[in-house]
């Protein structure tokens, strides 16, 4: 447990000097947020890969589904490797972390994406864990298949890994676009950071993105979760 009491404090300084401290840091936030949109600009234009194997998956109700239907009625899907290996009591601290701070899912599937979790676990022990967590995520279990290994979500030495895979629809094909781990997952979890990581981003005019992605006026498309 952290030590609260008497904790040492920052400078104390005037309104004036408070402001011209804050104005000197809100330029680096503001060149870290550019910075930020370059990577994104460029992580739009990654090169993919074909998924060729017919993994599947057991849904909550211990039915046998296939890859394509995790995208549901979308072409983008993100997926968190959450780490719940087959003999593990409970899953993992760190990955309950990043999805606590997951956004509301209707604002992802408004720009044509869903997001799920994937485990080896067994699908019991998933929703038992899920249902005690509160969360309302689907979450699949890849036992059996070899799509965690594929997706560097578990090694060799059967580890588990934590991270979050990206994966566009064309048709019946399925393409993985991007991956993420370690601290890379550190600051998903709004929607604006899940929609930095598709092919197709946030979908707005503004960014820069390729020929082929769709783009529309800033915010127009934004509605409360439950008017869409």
């Amino acid at each position: 447990m952290v030590e609260t009491r008497n904790p040492p404090l920052p400078k104390i300084v005037s309104a004036d000097e408070w402001h011209q401290s804050l104005a000197a840091l809100r330029q680096q936030e503001k060149e870290l947020t550019r910075q930020g949109d370059k990577v994104s600009a460029t992580r739009r234009r990654l090169p993919m890969v074909k998924m060729d194997k017919n993994y599947l998956f057991t849904n909550p109700a211990g039915e046998k589904v296939t890859f394509l239907h995790l995208f549901g009625a979308y072409r983008q899907l993100i997926v968190y490797h959450f780490m719940y290996a087959p003999d593990w009591d409970q899953g993992c601290a760190g990955c309950s972390w990043v999805v606590d701070a997951m956004s509301h899912p209707a604002h992802l599937n408004a720009r044509d994406a869903a997001l799920v979790l994937i485990s080896r676990a067994d699908i019991k022990k998933l929703e038992t864990y899920r249902v005690r967590m509160g969360w309302e995520h689907p979450w699949y279990s890849s036992s059996g298949s070899d799509f965690n290994a594929d997706c560097g979500a578990t090694n060799e030495a059967g580890e588990e890994i934590h991270g979050v895979s990206i994966f566009l629809r064309h048709q019946q094909d399925i393409y993985r676009t991007y991956y993420t781990g370690a601290r890379g997952v550190e600051h998903l979890g709004s929607h604006w950071t899940y929609l930095d990581l598709l092919p197709y981003g946030r979908q707005e005019e503004w960014e820069d993105s390729p020929p082929h992605c769709p783009q529309g006026p800033i915010h127009a498309w934004m509605r409360r979760h439950d008017d869409y």
